[in-house]
């Protein structure tokens, strides 16, 4: 598939195959991500999105794309359309959220995406609250990121920040997100 391509579904066989133990993997992967940003979504003019755009050089880099980008306020009902809007669309493999994981009032992307989660992935949040300790110490309690299946569709939670969306893109999302895809969907194709 080339960038030009236009997407196809996550069903699409062209994209899906096996590893070497015979798990499920779709890739290249298909992915959007929903920034959630209060002051960005009501900022006039172009608007920077250093945590967004982070995600999409790091899936771009790794020979996937993003197929659709969005930035809505901090309150659940933006972030649930939005959210709605993506696991509707059958080319949308994943969606990785960037802000709104902290300990303020105003940060309410956890809530809202569990609205929608059928199946949790409390391994997720473990593992990224880990590897995050390492590099910023018992900070990092303060972080609610988290994932899971809504839809068929895996959904990660992550911080706004850039060094926070590079960890858990490079060290999680990127090297389990083929084969969770996979695994999510088997049963649409089986």
């Amino acid at each position: 598939m080339t960038a030009n391509a236009p997407p196809t579904p996550t069903t699409d066989p062209e994209r899906r195959t096996t590893d070497d133990h015979g798990h499920d993997l779709v890739s290249p992967l298909q992915a959007a991500i929903l920034t959630v940003s209060t002051s960005r979504a009501e900022a006039d003019g172009d608007v920077d999105d250093p945590g967004g755009d982070r995600v999409e050089s790091l899936f771009e880099d790794a020979g996937h794309r993003v197929v659709d980008r969005r930035l809505v306020a901090d309150s659940v009902g933006g972030i649930q359309r939005a959210l709605d809007d993506l696991l509707d669309d059958d080319t949308v493999d994943l969606v990785v959220t960037t802000g709104g994981t902290g300990a303020t009032a105003d940060d309410v992307t956890p809530d809202a995406v569990a609205d929608r989660v059928d199946r949790e992935l409390p391994g997720f949040g473990e593992l990224f609250r880990k590897l995050s300790y390492e590099e910023i110490g018992p900070r990092t309690i303060a972080s609610r990121a988290t994932g899971g299946i809504a839809r068929d569709t895996p959904v990660f939670v992550l911080p706004g920040s850039t060094n926070a969306v590079e960890l858990a893109t490079e060290a999680i999302i990127l090297p389990e997100g083929p084969h969770l895809v996979g695994l999510a969907t088997r049963h649409l194709i089986d």
